[in-house]
């Protein structure tokens, strides 16, 4: 099969096109035909050999994709050739989602929504169970209030939708190009509701969009130094949902002297615990709430066919935080 592989942490030069032998599954496993790979701000992370690449077992990045099932495991009844498919495979597949074809444990698969193109599944996983995992530890009501710092970025929109299908509509999030707005709004949140970080008086205006009141929930997507605003507007012994693992020790300093709740909202958790029905249970929820019309698929920007340029060009939108309220997708076969 062909494959895009990283040959060394640094910048995008580094991709190269390569010839890998056919994944080789075990018992437990699927062989996928991938027909679509998103791409994730992990991926240019580990490309860069920052803290996530220690998790790396392939020279193939990529996170997230869907696809057709070829092959199953002797011990596989969940699953049978011709499935279509959608997968937040992590770092636990025979290799990442730049590539043809990937070897992967049954648990971490989902079947992919009826209703949606194979582009708008790949943009699920990762995105999805990340806010599902907010939505349900986070056990927010309709009385409450939440604000969404980086909520124009994948799980926040996501999450947005998910709050929605709820009936929780206090809301208000943050977004810094006209691009973001646009999408934010495209999810139901009026003008009031979306507060430009790049204003002067930051904090002040996301209070005023809450009455002048502080937040019950906080939920930071992006880290580092705003990660202290949205520690600064949640209430005394309110929840704040840390996404990221990139807030400021100010951060930690203020949700400390304020007695708050902190949720680290890791998918981690479950690979380590060798709990992977999880994400694969928490993919057939979210498609079953597709398919009725409960929230809708994710908005795509498919950048490319499969090839280095297309790997390369996404990376750098990600790095820039170029995305503008669409997930990054590459068709592959």
């Amino acid at each position: 099969m062909k494959a895009i592989i990283l040959n060394g942490f640094g910048d995008v030069s580094n991709f190269s096109l390569a010839e890998m032998e056919t994944p080789v599954i075990k018992n437990d496993e699927v062989l996928i035909q991938i027909k679509a790979a998103a791409f994730n701000p992990i991926d240019y992370q580990m490309r860069l050999g920052l803290r996530e690449s220690r998790l790396m077992r392939s020279p193939v990045l990529g996170r997230e994709f869907s696809g057709v099932v070829l092959k199953t495991g002797n011990e596989v009844n969940d699953f049978e050739p011709g499935d279509e498919v959608m997968a937040l495979a992590g770092s636990r597949g025979s290799n990442g989602s730049y590539a043809q074809l990937m070897g992967l444990n049954h648990k971490l698969l989902a079947k992919k929504p009826k209703n949606i193109s194979f582009e708008q599944a790949a943009a699920i996983p990762s995105s999805g169970v990340t806010a599902w995992q907010c939505l349900t530890r986070m056990g927010a009501t309709k009385n409450n209030s939440i604000f969404i710092n980086g909520a124009a970025g994948g799980v926040g929109r996501f999450l947005i939708k998910l709050l929605k299908s709820q009936g929780i509509s206090n809301i208000v999030a943050t977004a810094g190009s006209e691009q973001s707005i646009t999408a934010l709004r495209d999810l139901g949140l009026n003008a009031a509701q979306i507060i430009n970080y790049k204003d002067d008086e930051l904090e002040q205006n996301i209070l005023n969009a809450n009455a002048g009141n502080k937040f019950n929930f906080a939920v930071d997507i992006v880290g580092g130094s705003i990660a202290e605003t949205a520690a600064q507007v949640l209430a005394v012994n309110g929840t704040y949902l840390d996404v990221t693992f990139l807030g400021t020790q100010t951060t930690r300093e203020i949700l400390f002297d304020k007695g708050c709740n902190i949720l680290n909202i890791s998918g981690y958790a479950y690979a380590l615990a060798d709990n992977l029905g999880w994400y694969g249970n928490t993919l057939n929820k979210i498609t079953a709430l597709i398919e009725q019309g409960d929230i809708d698929a994710p908005a795509v920007n498919v950048i490319g066919k499969f090839s280095i340029q297309t790997v390369q060009q996404a990376h750098v939108l990600m790095e820039a935080n170029q995305i503008y309220g669409k997930k990054l997708v590459m068709t592959i076969s």
